[in-house]
C-alpha cells in the first residue's frame, strides 16, 4: 500500500496545487516522484510529529489540503493532543497517514505496533475513520477523503499486501460505505484494513468444509455503515468481524455498541475476532503474530465452525 500511496499523492499534488505533503522523516526516497513535480509542497518535519501535526493544522486552517505520513503510533498516540485541539476542535481537513498500522512492523516490537489507533481517533469529534484493505481501497479513498471538509485518519498496512479488489474499483467508493467482496448464504464475515485478506482466506477456508461466507469490507469504521449493518445482520444469523486491532474500541466495539441499541433479533451471534488486551512481548515476523493472536485465516475459520456449532447445539430437539 505504501507504494500506491506514493503514487496517488504523486498524482494529486498534480491535479491540486492545495495540496501540502509532509513526511515525519520516513519515505523520502519514496516521494521523490512528488518533490519531482510538486517539490515546494513537499515537507520533511523530522522527528517531531506533534509539531507537524500543528503544521498541518495551520495549513488547512489556511486553505491547503495538507497530508501528513509516518508509521502508525507516530502519528496518532505520539501526539494525540494535537490532533485533539488543533486538528479536530477546528474542524480542520487534514488527512493523517499512518502506515504500518496493526501488526505490520511486528519484528520490531510493542513501540511500532498500532493495535489502539483506531480505538482513540474514533472518540475524537469529526474525525473519519478509514482503513483500506489493498492499493484499490486506499487509492480510491484518499481521493474521497480530499473531498471532505473534516479530518480523515487513515490507516495503511505497510507493503505487498495481497490484492483483493480489482482496479475497478478506484472510482467507486464512498467513506462511511461498506463494499461486498464476496456474495454467501451462510455466515458473514466482516474485514476492514489489512486484514481483509485473511478473511477472505478464512471464506475460501470454509467453502472447503461446505460452509458459504459472505464477505464484506468496513473500510470505514467512522461513519459506521449502519444501514449495511442492519441488512447482515437481519440476513446472517452469525456475523464474524474481524480486525488487526485490539478488541477494545476498534471495529468489533462500534458493531458491539451497534447491536445492543437494536431490537434484538433472537439467535442473532457476533463472533469477534481481534487481539487480546496485551501486549506482544515475543518476536517474530507479522505471520507468527497474527497466529499468535488468533486473528490468522485458520484461526478465523476455526472461530467461525467453532460458533456455527454451538448455534447448531443450541437449537430445540
Amino acid at each position: 500500500m505504501r507504494t500506491a500511496f506514493a503514487d496517488e499523492i504523486t498524482k494529486l499534488g498534480v491535479e491540486d496545487p492545495r495540496v501540502v505533503l509532509l513526511s515525519g522523516d520516513i519515505g523520502n526516497r519514496m516521494f521523490d516522484d512528488f518533490k519531482a513535480q510538486s517539490g515546494s509542497r513537499f515537507l520533511n518535519c523530522g522527528i517531531a510529529e506533534a509539531n507537524m501535526m500543528s503544521m498541518a493544522a495551520g495549513m488547512a486552517l489556511s486553505g491547503l489540503r495538507p497530508v501528513i505520513y509516518t508509521i502508525t503510533p507516530f502519528t496518532t498516540t505520539r501526539c494525540l493532543e494535537q490532533i485533539r485541539v488543533g486538528v479536530c476542535y477546528h474542524k480542520a481537513p487534514v488527512i493523517i497517514v499512518g502506515t504500518g498500522s496493526g501488526l505490520s512492523y511486528s519484528s520490531l516490537g510493542p513501540t511500532h505496533h498500532s493495535l489502539e489507533d483506531v480505538a482513540i481517533l474514533r472518540t475524537l469529534p469529526g474525525m473519519i475513520v478509514f482503513s483500506p484493505a489493498d492499493k484499490a481501497e486506499l487509492r480510491a479513498g484518499l481521493r474521497e477523503a480530499l473531498k471532505q471538509d473534516k479530518p480523515v485518519y487513515i490507516r495503511l498496512g505497510k507493503k505487498n499486501e495481497p490484492q483483493v479488489h480489482s482496479d475497478e474499483l478506484d472510482h467507486s467508493l464512498t467513506l462511511g460505505k461498506s463494499t461486498t467482496i464476496r456474495e454467501g448464504s451462510d455466515v458473514c464475515l466482516i474485514g476492514s484494513g489489512n486484514i481483509l485478506p485473511e478473511v477472505v482466506s478464512a471464506a475460501d477456508a470454509l467453502a472447503e468444509s461446505g460452509v458459504s461466507a459472505h464477505v464484506e469490507s468496513f473500510h470505514t469504521v467512522k461513519p459506521l455503515d449502519t444501514e449495511r449493518l442492519s441488512h447482515l445482520f437481519e440476513r446472517f444469523s452469525l456475523v464474524a468481524v474481524s480486525e488487526e486491532h485490539s478488541i477494545i474500541g476498534g471495529l468489533n466495539s462500534a458493531v458491539a455498541q451497534w447491536m445492543v441499541e437494536q431490537p434484538a433479533k433472537p439467535g442473532t451471534k457476533l463472533v469477534s475476532i481481534a487481539t487480546r488486551d496485551e501486549f506482544l512481548h515475543e518476536i517474530g515476523n507479522h505471520d507468527f503474530a497474527r497466529r499468535h493472536f488468533g486473528i490468522d485465516a485458520k484461526s478465523i475459520k476455526e472461530r467461525v465452525i467453532e460458533a456455527l456449532k454451538a448455534q447448531k447445539e443450541s437449537l430445540p430437539k
